[in-house]
């Protein structure tokens, strides 16, 4: 990779500044953060002005993803539970559980937030729920072992990939077929779109590198190649990806390679590797893309990073094995 030199030496200064906090940014986030937690039937909650843990909320069997529902609840896959717990932040007590299949682990919202769309990796299978009832609308089945869900923005496709057939299926929402298979790298894992949806952008954990297919031609169009001098390829194991609301960066947790990519969108290039905990697993921006908070899993803790410095501010303790997080401003 052009620059790896570069890329050492900052990476040898953010080891650095992990001992530290930052405190000139340290007022710019107003809200809380919460953690799932595989090991903990609980969520972590941060304070995003402080950055330190501030309490935890009960919740059910292994919790994994995790995302805000459009009357802004969140909502957790539990994977032990067979469920999701969809919990009130303003009160902090959940408020009523939906069924969701054997083994759930990554799941969607349809953009009316009427329907989930959850990945059963026991099934082989994708589910489609209905949000209100909890009733199982459609079974669809996949490749081995699906993992990320994606819809699109207009609700009309629906992009899941299977970790053992190394595929992105794309599924037609009205007819609930799968109308194209996409053969990308090895284990693919979480997938996002470009702003103007006419790009998916998939981690492949076990290829150090992401795919670009066009969502147009449905097929692959191009790719980038993770690098860290000194590292071996099957020690950078990409999983968690976000993209800014203006489509220019991409922000990549690099699995055992413990860092963070930051990426050049329409260049497709890796701009700066940032170091954070042990397996980055899930990278997640706040309201305003200042900070980058990244849930490192087998370090127990979150690592806030400030994004125009591309830098460590502070790693947080959380539960055992954190997986996911949203922030709530």
């Amino acid at each position: 990779m052009n620059g790896a030199s570069g890329f050492l030496a900052r990476t040898v200064r953010l080891g650095v500044a992990l001992a530290g906090v930052s405190v000139g940014a340290a007022s710019l986030a107003q809200g809380t953060a919460y953690v799932t937690s595989e090991k903990d039937q609980a969520l972590t909650l941060i304070d995003l002005a402080s950055m330190s843990v501030k309490g935890t909320i009960p919740t059910c069997k292994r919790g994994r993803h995790i995302q805000l529902t459009a009357d802004r609840l969140i909502m957790v896959a539990c994977g032990d539970s067979n469920a999701a717990d969809v919990i009130d932040p303003a009160t902090g007590k959940s408020v009523r559980r939906i069924p969701l299949g054997d083994d759930p682990e990554a799941f969607d919202l349809s953009p009316d937030g009427k329907t989930i769309y959850v990945s059963n990796e026991d099934d082989g299978a994708v589910n489609f729920v209905d949000a209100a009832s909890g009733k199982l609308l459609k079974s669809i089945p996949v490749g081995k072992e699906p993992e990320g869900v994606k819809a699109s923005a207009d609700g009309k496709t629906l992009y899941v990939t299977s970790e053992v057939a190394s595929i992105v299926h794309v599924i037609d929402v009205a007819s609930a077929s799968v109308v194209k298979n996409i053969k990308v790298g090895k284990r693919p894992r979480r997938m996002a779109l470009t702003p103007d949806g006419k790009e998916l952008w998939v981690t492949n954990e076990l290829d150090a590198s992401l795919s670009i297919i066009s969502t147009e031609t449905r097929s692959v169009i191009g790719g980038v190649k993770l690098e860290v001098k000194g590292a071996r390829s099957e020690d950078i194991t990409p999983v968690g990806i976000q993209m800014t609301r203006d489509g220019k960066r991409a922000f990549v947790a690099m699995g055992r390679a413990n860092r963070v990519a930051f990426i050049d969108v329409p260049q497709r290039k890796v701009t700066d590797l940032v170091l954070v905990g042990k397996r980055a697993w899930n990278v997640t921006l706040d309201k305003a893309e200042a900070r980058l908070y990244v849930v490192n899993g087998l370090s127990d803790d979150v690592t806030v990073v400030d994004v125009a410095a591309a830098r460590p501010l502070k790693s947080i303790p959380v539960g055992r094995v954190p997986y996911g997080l949203v922030v709530v401003e």
